[in-house]
């Protein structure tokens, strides 16, 4: 019989992410966000090719996204209720790792792949970082996936794309558990 870790099996059942527009500063310092990132770097990650990389986002780089937000919504036709909120993601927050999806040829490991080890680093993030106390929460929104928003911010290279956005600071409120997958109608046993 295996040994359990009842506590970090009680966390990941409790598990809740913090609605970012409820985060305030202090947000974790550097030292404080390094745990956090290593916890991250953990991912599985099928080859050893490390398909992604963090950009620590601090307040002045995201009050500089914010001012990009408009311009890009107007030339896109995004609608102002969506460019408000893109806004505000940026220029509301203290601290955001963006997660990049940096996939790296190989004959052995598909491109899908690197991008699922990009995915499950946001959220080996965003679990590193409520278990560490904080408030967390995986974003992404429209400018995560305009390729001249990314290039401009955060000067993406052609390849990288963003997999998430993990907002982290000091919780204001706790939010309240909200409606969970019915597993009868999501898990099947085949045993033949």
């Amino acid at each position: 019989m295996p040994a359990p870790n009842q506590a970090a099996l009680d966390f990941l059942l409790t598990r809740r992410s913090r609605p970012a527009k409820t985060l305030t500063a202090p947000a974790p310092t550097r030292d404080q966000l390094m745990p956090l990132l290593e916890a991250a770097a953990r991912t599985p990650d099928h080859g050893k090719l490390e398909p992604w990389r963090f950009i620590v986002l601090e307040k002045a780089a995201l009050t500089r996204m914010a001012a990009l937000v408009g311009p890009r919504a107007e030339a896109l036709g995004i609608p102002e209720d969506k460019l408000a909120k893109a806004h505000a993601q940026f220029a509301d927050a203290d601290l955001a790792v963006a997660v990049i999806s940096a996939p790296v040829d190989s004959a052995k490991v598909p491109r899908i792949e690197q991008v699922y080890s990009a995915g499950a680093a946001c959220l080996a993030l965003l679990n590193a970082a409520l278990a560490a106390g904080w408030g967390a929460n995986w974003l992404s929104g429209w400018p995560s996936h305009d390729r001249s928003f990314v290039t401009e911010a955060l000067d993406l290279a052609d390849h990288e794309s963003i997999a998430g956005f993990i907002h982290i600071g000091t919780e204001t409120v706790a939010p309240p558990e909200r409606p969970r997958p019915d597993l009868a109608a999501k898990v099947s046993w085949v045993s033949d």
